[in-house]
């Protein structure tokens, strides 16, 4: 699963712009910060490793997803999301994946080829209980940090964003960086006082369900309930920002596996 997220991240930045393979292209914004940032000498060699290390990073996540060489595979998938270190603005994602990475090489099996070992076996479960403390701590932090935001806790964050993208999202540089749907757009991005109570209720839900997930996923009879609330929840989640959270949620709701281990 964290192969298959990665390299649908890599692919993405690869093969679909959002500043992947032309990002330091002759002459462009991202080379003259480079080479304010790092110096002349050391830009250089920024640039000349750049596009070399997509390629050897989306075929390493690959090679992960399929289980040839899984550790190797494993490690420069991590040097190669290290690498956006350097240039990213939002590091969120890095520093998620990283982590979530970290945990996997403590792993004692990561299998080998497509096949599933069915018979018990302690090889990981360490790694199984490092990826809940992340998740947990991702999740906890998360609605914590929401529950100290009044702009968010009273639904006005949620209502001013789909109200703005509504009326920006032809303007966008990259196609579908917004899919909320169109009834949600029209009946609940208005800025009126019931569209602000509405997305109130929703803050305090998603306040409350991030809360109450990390126990529920460990709870063998509220599991099945808890995957399926979470799934729903990242699924919205996408809906607001589907190229910038693709990795957050894939990698989220990857680890509900971690937590039924």
């Amino acid at each position: 699963m964290f192969g298959t997220v990665c390299t649908l991240r890599f692919a993405v930045a690869v093969a679909f712009g959002q500043c992947g393979w032309d990002r330091f292209s002759p002459g462009s914004l991202s080379s003259y910060l480079a080479g304010r940032r790092f110096g002349p000498t050391r830009a250089r060699c920024l640039i000349a490793l750049y596009r070399p290390a997509l390629i050897v990073r989306t075929a390493a996540a690959l090679a992960l997803v399929c289980g040839v060489v899984p550790r190797p595979a494993l490690l420069l998938v991590l040097s190669g999301a290290s690498m956006e270190l350097l240039y990213m603005k939002s590091l969120n994602a890095v520093r998620y994946t990283l982590p979530t990475g970290g945990c996997l090489m403590v792993a004692g099996d990561l299998g080998h080829g497509l096949s599933i070992g069915h018979g018990p076996s302690s090889a990981n479960t360490w790694a199984h209980w490092l990826l809940v403390l992340v998740t947990t701590d991702i999740y906890w932090n998360s609605a914590w940090q929401k529950l100290r935001s009044p702009q968010f806790r009273t639904g006005l964050y949620l209502d001013q964003w789909v109200h703005v993208f509504t009326q920006v999202r032809e303007q966008l540089p990259y196609r579908r960086q917004f899919a909320v749907p169109g009834f949600v757009r029209r009946h609940m991005g208005n800025l009126s006082d019931r569209d602000v109570r509405l997305w109130r209720l929703i803050a305090v839900a998603v306040i409350a369900v991030e809360t109450a997930l990390p126990p529920a996923l460990l709870v063998p009879a509220t599991m099945p309930y808890a995957v399926a609330v979470g799934l729903g929840m990242h699924a919205a989640f996408t809906c607001l920002k589907p190229r910038q959270l693709l990795t957050f949620s894939g990698l989220t709701t990857g680890t509900y596996v971690a937590s039924a281990a």
